[in-house]
This record gives C-alpha cells, sequence and structure tokens, in this order.
C-alpha cells in the first residue's frame, strides 16, 4: 500500500467503494486522514465498514469540513449529468479527485530520493496490453516494477514506492478526468478513436480527457504518441509546438523520419541518426496483429527513454507471455482454434482482431456502443458466419443482413457450441473469436466474467480433455 500524504487529520470522502475506492479509502488512512466512506451499494458500505471505516450519509454531511472527495472512476463527473455528489462538492469548494490524483500528489510530496520513475499509458485500444508489455520489458531488464491503476491492482494499492521503482500506470479517460498534477516520466497515447462519448459529452471531450496524460510534463519527460489516426495526430502538432518534452511518434502502418515504426511486423528504430532494424515482431507470439505492433513499438520507446539498451528491451517483447482476454488462445479440438478477445468493447477493437485472421467465425454482441458495427463492413468478409449475443442482437442482425450469414444466440455458451459446429463442419482450419464489440454489461460484471465464460463454454465442449490439453501448451 502507499499511505497518501497531504491530508493528515482532515476529513476526506470516499465515495464508491469497489477495487480503486477501496484502495484509495485505505492509503487515506494509512497516511493520516479521516475517511468518510459510501457507496450507492449495500454490500460495498457493509464491506467498507467492516474494515473500519466510518460510512456516513454524504447528503447530511457538513461539506465545508471536507478536505476532498475522492471520487471512484465510474461515477459521473460531467456527463450525462454530475452526480449529486460533485455538484455538492462544487457549490462547497471542495476539491475533486480520483487514485491517480491521490497518487501524483504523494509523489510530489516525497523526498527526491523516494520518488519513482512513471509510465503513464492511455489510449482507446491497446492500453492493458502496453500496460503489461512494458511491466514485463522493465522486469526482465532487472527493474523493480509495480503495474496497475486500470489493470490489476488499484495504483494505491501497489507496494510503497522508492527511488528505484517503475511504476507503469494503465489509465482510462474516466481517471484522467479526475487527474490533474500527475507528472510521468513517460506518457504514452496509442491511439483514440470515438468512445465514451456519453460520459465526456463529444470527442472533444474524450480527446481533451486523454490529452490530460501529458499534463506536467517537462524537459527530460518523453511524450511516446501514435500517429496512425488524426486526432493523435493532431496531440503530436500540439504538443511538437510546445517545443518542451522529448517527442517519439509511432506508427504501425507507415515509415516515419523519427520515432519507433513497425511495417509487416519488422520494428524499426528511428530514434537515432540512422534507422535500425529492431526485431521481427511476427516471431513474437504474443503480439500478433498490426494493433500488437503498434503496441510493441509503444513499449520499446517506453524501455529506452527509461534507460535500457536496445537489446533488453527487444528481448523483453519477444519473451512477453501476453494478457487474458486480449486475443488469448483458450483451446483448439482438432483443427478449430477458440480465440478469446472479450476486451474488444468497441468496433474499433474488433477490428484489430478480424483483421488478424483470414477467416473467423465471429461470436459478437453485448451492450452496443455508439455506431454498433457498421464501420467494420470492410471486414465482413472474413466472417464465415456470426453468432449474436446479448442486447446488440437486433441492431448487429440488421446491420449484417444479406452481407454475413448468421445466427442468434442470446448468450455465450449457445453461440461457442453453434460455432464449433459450424467451424468444425467446414474440414478446415478454423478460428472461432470472440471479439464482441460490445460492453459486457447486459449479461456480466466486466469483460474479464465474459471472457472467462467463453473460456468455461469451450472447456465444456464434447472434447474437454483435448481441450485443455491444447490450452495448455
Amino acid at each position: 500500500m502507499i499511505p497518501v500524504r497531504g491530508f493528515e487529520g482532515q476529513k476526506v470522502a470516499v465515495f464508491g467503494l469497489a477495487r480503486s475506492g477501496l484502495a484509495a479509502a485505505r492509503a487515506l488512512a494509512a497516511g493520516g486522514a479521516e475517511v468518510i466512506a459510501l457507496d450507492d451499494r449495500a454490500e460495498a458500505r457493509a464491506a467498507a465498514a467492516a474494515e473500519g471505516f466510518r460510512v456516513e450519509d454524504l447528503a447530511a454531511a457538513d461539506w465545508g469540513d471536507l478536505a476532498a472527495l475522492v471520487l471512484s472512476p465510474g461515477v459521473p463527473l460531467t456527463h450525462p449529468a454530475p452526480h449529486w455528489t460533485v455538484a455538492r462538492a462544487r457549490a462547497a469548494g471542495v476539491p475533486i479527485m480520483g487514485d491517480i490524483e491521490l497518487f501524483a500528489r504523494t509523489v510530489a510530496a516525497a523526498p527526491l530520493h523516494r520518488r519513482p520513475r512513471i509510465v503513464a499509458i492511455t489510449g482507446t485500444n491497446g492500453k492493458s496490453t502496453t500496460t503489461a508489455l512494458v511491466g514485463h520489458v522493465c522486469r526482465q531488464a532487472g527493474r523493480d516494477v509495480r503495474i496497475g491503476g486500470n489493470i490489476g491492482v488499484g495504483v494505491l494499492g501497489l507496494e510503497d514506492m522508492h527511488g528505484g521503482a517503475v511504476y507503469v500506470l494503465e489509465l482510462s479517460s474516466y481517471q484522467l478526468d479526475l487527474t490533474s498534477t500527475l507528472a510521468a516520466d513517460v506518457a504514452i497515447i496509442l491511439n483514440i478513436s470515438p468512445d465514451h462519448l456519453e460520459r465526456h459529452g463529444d470527442m472533444d471531450g474524450y480527446v481533451a480527457a486523454k490529452k490530460r496524460i501529458l499534463l506536467n510534463q517537462g524537459k527530460g519527460d518523453t511524450a511516446v504518441v501514435g500517429v496512425d489516426d488524426p486526432w493523435c495526430q493532431q496531440v503530436v502538432t500540439e504538443i511538437t509546438a510546445a517545443n518542451r518534452r522529448t517527442i517519439v511518434p509511432i506508427s504501425a502502418r507507415r515509415a516515419m523520419g523519427r520515432g519507433v515504426y513497425a511495417l509487416q511486423g519488422m520494428l524499426y528504430d528511428a530514434m537515432g541518426e540512422r534507422v535500425t532494424e529492431i526485431a521481427d515482431l511476427t516471431r513474437a507470439a504474443s503480439l500478433p496483429g498490426r494493433h500488437n505492433w503498434q503496441n510493441a513499438a509503444a513499449a520499446y520507446a517506453a524501455a529506452r527513454a527509461l534507460g535500457l539498451s536496445d537489446e533488453s528491451a527487444t528481448q523483453g517483447l519477444m519473451t512477453f507471455p501476453g494478457l487474458a482476454h486480449r486475443m488469448e488462445t483458450v483451446g483448439a479440438i482438432g483443427r478449430v482454434r477458440f480465440v478469446n478477445d472479450s476486451k474488444a468493447t468497441n468496433a474499433d477493437a474488433a477490428r484489430q482482431a478480424l483483421s488478424s485472421y483470414p477467416r473467423v467465425y465471429w461470436i459478437a454482441g453485448g451492450q452496443p456502443k455508439a455506431g454498433g458495427i457498421a464501420l467494420l463492413a470492410d471486414l465482413f468478409g472474413v466472417v464465415a458466419k456470426a453468432y449474436l449475443v446479448g442486447e446488440a442482437e437486433d441492431a448487429f442482425a440488421a446491420t449484417l443482413e444479406g452481407r454475413v450469414p448468421y445466427a442468434r444466440c442470446g448468450d455465450i455458451g449457445a453461440a461457442v457450441r453453434a460455432a464449433y459446429a459450424d467451424a468444425r463442419a467446414s474440414g478446415e482450419d478454423a478460428i472461432v473469436l470472440l471479439s464482441p464489440a460490445c460492453a459486457s454489461f447486459d449479461q456480466f460484471a466486466d469483460f474479464e466474467a465474459r471472457g472467462e465464460a467463453f473460456r468455461a463454454a469451450v472447456h465444456g465442449l464434447a472434447a474437454p480433455a483435448r481441450v485443455r490439453e491444447a490450452s495448455a501448451r
């Protein structure tokens, strides 16, 4: 745990007591703050009370006594409407922040010899893989690495800091909205495409949230930014004009005069005076596809910015084991392979998976995002058949009608059984791909639970022993 400094003896309200909120409450208490905890869910309030936290109805609290309101990232800050606690805090002049801001303030207050290096990573897609990849590369090189934020452990639940530590943090736009003083040694924006617009109001609001990761960077810091989409291209233009930090553009689509890029799986370092071929990423089993080549380019650039040699950085890329729910092979039966890409919660993420295989039996659906799957029409030709689940069934069926064969399956289990039967009957090497292009909340608590349901359904097929053997290889 990282004890939060700066609120000793003061009252701090924490609203939202899931993973990050409860970790924030513990860290604040460890630093000497008086924590007042609240959540809309009775079970969360009971869990906080069981840990000894003061659970109080903030609607009846004296907000003039509060030093800060710490929000869980999922609590609406501005759109579709501010949460009532946000309105009360603003009316009383109480600062509103999240756990990443608490971490940033604690780092800033630490003596120089105890301040860690910070790698902060965001993007519409690929940020979890890149976070894990940067952490793996640094750990393989012998660095003391802590990985958290929007992945794994909440940042304040990580081991306490020291000057030799490297914190590699995945940051969502929700978390960045609540962050103002974080100074990242290396800040990465992988890509930006429309997502979470209901939370940020419009694309301008979403891009502004992503750009907050670059706040407070100065001379000696590094910004690694993808240039394969127009929004990130504009970010590079803006920060180049600011002329402070080191800027490393990355691409998985084109060669560049400077930066790091991947073409047809070959990774190139153009950060120095000459372009150097670094690695053949087609040999990295856990980094298939162009989107993962972009992730690798970002991780390599970050590792070099932290002082790792090109050899150490490359070795880490090639030994990366991959992440669950991100194009993860969960097993095979005969000539049919099952790929779990449950993390693909929007169409752009699903595009990455669909473009990585020549032919797929595609399981899609869930709680739909704006735009649905219409933007994937250019990839419908790789879909042998689609198996639709969840709330998006009707909308996705309407988009696919007359263009792609499909079946309405209702849930993941039925979709896996139907897709396997068709894939096996094809008599060819086949991929059954779960890449939903949707949120999971219509049927599951999160994308991890959806991915585990897919895994369980695969292992529940007619040849479970062969599935287990294949997935263990």
